[in-house]
């Protein structure tokens, strides 16, 4: 796994565009991954609870670091 820092936001977004099939979680983890937006504001953004947006986040993440 490649560190996080040296890792270009096209690249971040490329990963997650091809491998996470939900438009909404695409969205989701953009903003967070690319923009850096905390989970509150993206609960809100999204009409998610913190909690959910925290699950769909993890769950991606992993999915993401697994192929950097």
């Amino acid at each position: 796994m490649r560190d996080l820092k040296y890792v270009t936001n096209a690249e971040i977004a490329y990963l997650i565009d091809s491998y996470i099939h939900s438009e909404r979680d695409r969205a989701l983890m953009k903003r967070k991954m690319c923009d850096d937006i905390h989970f509150e504001p993206l609960s809100e953004e999204f009409q998610l609870s913190t909690t959910q947006v925290k699950r769909i986040y993890k769950k991606h993440k992993q999915t993401i670091d697994a192929l950097l």
